[in-house]
């Protein structure tokens, strides 16, 4: 096995439980705002509208499709639409409200400080992410992540976007590393594994849910305690 010195994780959906977190976001702001009163009641499909808008929204910003501010203004617009709620009524403020409770929730995946605990004695830690500035440093902080890493990269303090491997080359020139010394961990197969192999970098998987994919990762785990194994 090559021997690395830098551990690259991707944020959302690695370590920290996007899904969770969100889920009791918009939980409390679908009664903070009286949401279900704008024409369906049910949050359950407010939730699943959300998931989908999002879901795609992020794969059509990692494409480059839309900018951060796109994404941002079209989000609960579509999220309406979807779930049947009048968009003329959207809370102008619930954007902004969404991120910032979002952000500031502590939820992470299982086994997420054991396998950092074990990994942070052994290899330089780092993240490289997608996401916004404001709202990656303050789940980095409200989970408690942050102690662990040593350089954060986000693709707009970089400038570019996974899976573009200028975001990769930019983290390794502030480390003044090669690829050969690195290891990518995340659990998008476009972003975080294609990405890292146009980096030519190895890769980590992470699939919890065992979904399948075209691309061939180093390696793959279901579990975040398996890096242990690994590493």
């Amino acid at each position: 096995m090559r021997k690395y010195k830098h551990l690259f994780f991707d944020l959302d959906h690695t370590l920290w439980d996007y899904d969770s977190n969100v889920r009791d976001s918009l939980s409390e702001l679908f009664i903070d705002f009286n949401l279900g009163s704008l024409g369906n009641p049910d949050f359950e499909l407010f939730f699943d509208a959300f998931q989908i808008t999002n879901h795609i929204l992020w794969e059509q910003f990692n494409k480059g499709v839309v900018d951060k501010d796109e994404l941002r203004a079209m989000r609960f617009k579509e999220v309406f639409t979807r779930a049947k709620l009048s968009v003329s009524k959207i809370p102008k403020e619930l954007e902004e409200e969404f991120i910032l409770r979002t952000s500031s929730k502590p939820k992470v995946m299982d086994h997420a400080f054991e396998t950092l605990d074990y990994l942070k004695s052994r290899y330089e830690l780092h993240i490289i992410t997608n996401g916004f500035n404001q709202s990656q440093y303050n789940k980095l902080k409200s989970s408690k992540l942050d102690s662990y890493f040593d350089l954060i990269v986000t693709s707009e303090n970089s400038g570019f976007r996974k899976p573009d491997k200028r975001i990769f080359d930019h983290a390794m020139l502030q480390l003044k590393t090669e690829a050969i010394n690195c290891l990518m961990i995340g659990d998008n197969p476009l972003s975080d594994i294609q990405g890292a192999q146009n980096a030519e970098i190895d890769q980590v998987f992470y699939n919890p849910l065992k979904t399948e994919s075209k691309i061939s990762p180093t390696y793959t785990i279901n579990h975040l305690s398996e890096l242990t194994t690994i590493l």
